[in-house]
């Protein structure tokens, strides 16, 4: 509900509904009655953030209090953004237009490292200081969440505390502990030691890091009664945890404009590279019938005719054989497409197929990850050739004449060899196309490959190994490319300096905070956007504050070293991750967690409790 001022700028800009709020389901409240307001943030622009599954849910958990209200707020896109500035408009909520400097608490959800310098332009937008020390009162007090809060040591000196895990109770715990302390008028020093106390919450003032001659740490020590080392929070019973029956319904179009209905947390696989894979664990399920009713009750109360089914591996939920069926008994008859992201290749049931041929078909999208089976079998893919083209053949027997395959590049012990795999493994897809006598008459294939740049992350097996050099990762982009012998074959990848950003910022320390925001006053946001990326800016913060990016990104760590999240404790030993590490150079898997348990650790946090059920 924006006011005149705002209101003037909106014909200068793109999409102005981006910035007006409104839309269907959209909560507005009376602020007289409320005692909490929270600026739920996101680092990006409108059309992304909307897509965000976690800020519908919290967006929606605070506001079922009768005493609170949250907002939305999202990164203003750089033409008004600066309109804003020119005209001393502050960043301010969707919902009831307010500058949320005045706000009780201002939450980002951190999904991917290149979003920090948003974090610091929309506090700077709001009025705020950007560092923390500087915010010297209560409220607002400023949080963050989400996956790269596993390490988030880079911005620790931006971000009052950090909320570790998932955060459907920690979010309320929160408030309400900040209500008992603005009712005390306590310091804001008064209420981070006792917030300390909360499971999952990390306060970084509350720590001191030291560091070895060679720039490695050397200790990290608690002050007073803070813990030695923070546990992320889990919830356990997901299907009694809180779930939103309504979405906020853009007046745009955004990223994925569909309803998302979550499934499971957490995944059986344990790839090696993959992050999201380890520090959601352990396995969770929602039962078929939950599923089933919070779908429903969402398309009800959105309109919308497309649902996705949301977590890492779709077609891992032990029960979607029997939810597909339920779902279609309703969907199909209101004609709601359902679509199943995150399929694997080596558990594509006829059954599945038949179900998916219900519906409108779009291309099917699997992940090899490795061109050879030895580099899938050293990340732990657990995939083989032949499962690839057997679950190709189906789809195309099935009708569909477009797949895409994601790879990784720069993966450990990855070869010259392994590049060219993959355009030989695609090259298979489209044989096995052309072999099916079925196929549609004069239609053709089309396999498109997706390649990412390898990005070491923390908390899996590959957190200490050196990522790929740009040039390195360029010279296997051109092999790569020279090795397509057939326009069916479409090849995109990721851009090397961005890759090594990421890499700088997901294992880098406390010293990183001088850079960001250095990066961020010679103009540097939208990072992860190719038209506002300048890494040339970053290579000046870098030098001018005396920082190697190499020596986060370019740098194999020893088993020994201290690493900058050791503090925190999301379930996994160390030790299971440094033997992961050792099996990936013998080209040696680990089962999947339904085949047998590998005592990871993870569900230590949950009782011993895991779904995986081996």
């Amino acid at each position: 509900m924006v006011n005149q001022q705002q209101e003037r700028l909106l014909k200068y800009v793109q999409k102005p509904a981006r910035y007006i709020g409104g839309e269907v389901n959209s909560v507005v409240k009376d602020k007289s009655k409320i005692k909490f307001r929270y600026a739920f943030c996101f680092p990006d622009n409108y059309e992304i953030g909307m897509s965000h599954l976690g800020m519908k849910i919290l967006y929606s958990l605070v506001n079922e209090r009768e005493d609170s209200w949250c907002e939305r707020v999202f990164a203003p896109w750089e033409d008004m953004e600066r309109l804003m500035r020119e005209n001393r408009v502050p960043l301010y909520g969707l919902e009831s237009g307010d500058n949320i400097k005045d706000f009780d608490m201002i939450g980002f959800t951190l999904q991917y490292e290149l979003s920090y310098t948003n974090v610091l332009n929309m506090l700077d937008l709001a009025g705020l200081p950007v560092r923390s020390a500087d915010r010297r009162g209560l409220t607002p007090l400023v949080v963050a969440g989400g996956p790269c809060a596993c390490n988030p040591e880079p911005i620790s000196e931006f971000i009052d505390l950090f909320m570790l895990g998932e955060g459907e109770e920690m979010t309320n715990e929160l408030i309400d502990l900040l209500l008992k302390h603005k009712s005390m008028g306590s310091s804001k020093e008064e209420f981070l030691k006792q917030a300390a106390e909360i499971q999952g919450v990390y306060v970084p003032s509350l720590y001191d890091v030291s560091y070895n001659g060679d720039g490695t740490i050397k200790e990290v020590t608690a002050k007073g009664n803070a813990p030695k080392t923070v546990k992320k929070r889990i919830i356990s019973d997901m299907n009694s945890v809180y779930y939103p029956d309504k979405f906020v319904v853009p007046f745009i179009d955004i990223v994925h404009d569909r309803v998302v209905s979550e499934i499971f947390r957490g995944c059986i696989r344990g790839c090696r590279f993959c992050q999201a894979g380890f520090i959601y664990r352990p396995v969770r399920e929602k039962s078929s019938d939950v599923i089933n009713a919070q779908t429903k009750a969402l398309c009800d109360s959105t309109g919308y005719d497309e649902i996705s089914l949301c977590s890492l591996s779709t077609s891992d939920y032990s029960q979607i054989d029997e939810l597909i069926p339920k779902m279609f008994s309703w969907a199909l008859e209101r004609k709601i497409n359902v679509s199943l992201p995150s399929l694997r290749v080596d558990n594509f049931s006829d059954e599945l197929m038949a179900e998916l041929q219900k519906v409108r078909r779009s291309g099917l999208t699997f992940a090899p990850e490795a061109g050879t089976q030895r580099l899938r079998d050293a990340i732990n893919k657990n995939v083989t050739r032949d499962e690839v083209i057997r679950t190709a053949e189906k789809a195309f027997k099935g009708g569909w004449t477009a797949v895409k395959l994601y790879f990784m590049m720069g993966l450990p012990t990855e070869t010259l060899e392994d590049i060219e795999g993959i355009a030989d493994l695609a090259q298979e897809v489209v044989n096995t196309y052309y072999k099916n006598p079925d196929r549609p008459k004069g239609k053709g294939v089309t396999v498109n490959i997706s390649v990412a740049s390898f990005v070491p992350k923390p908390f899996t097996p590959f957190q200490w190994e050196a990522q790929d050099t740009s040039e390195m990762l360029s010279d296997k982009q051109k092999h790569l490319l020279q090795s397509v012998k057939t326009h069916k074959i479409q090849v995109s990848y990721h851009e090397t300096p961005t890759s090594l950003l990421e890499g700088v910022l997901a294992r880098g320390d406390r010293k990183l905070c001088d850079v960001i925001e250095r990066a961020w006053r010679k103009g540097c946001k939208f990072d992860s956007w190719d038209e506002f990326f300048d890494f040339s800016k970053w290579s000046e913060a870098f030098s001018e504050c005396g920082v190697d990016p190499a020596f986060y990104a370019n740098r194999k760590r020893s088993f020994d070293e201290i690493l900058p999240w050791d503090m925190f404790d999301y379930g996994i030993r160390r030790k299971f991750l440094e033997e992961e590490n050792l099996k990936a150079y013998k080209s040696e898997t680990t089962p999947n967690c339904r085949e047998k348990c590998s005592a990871c650790g993870a569900a230590k946090l949950n009782g011993g409790k895991c779904d995986a059920k081996c």
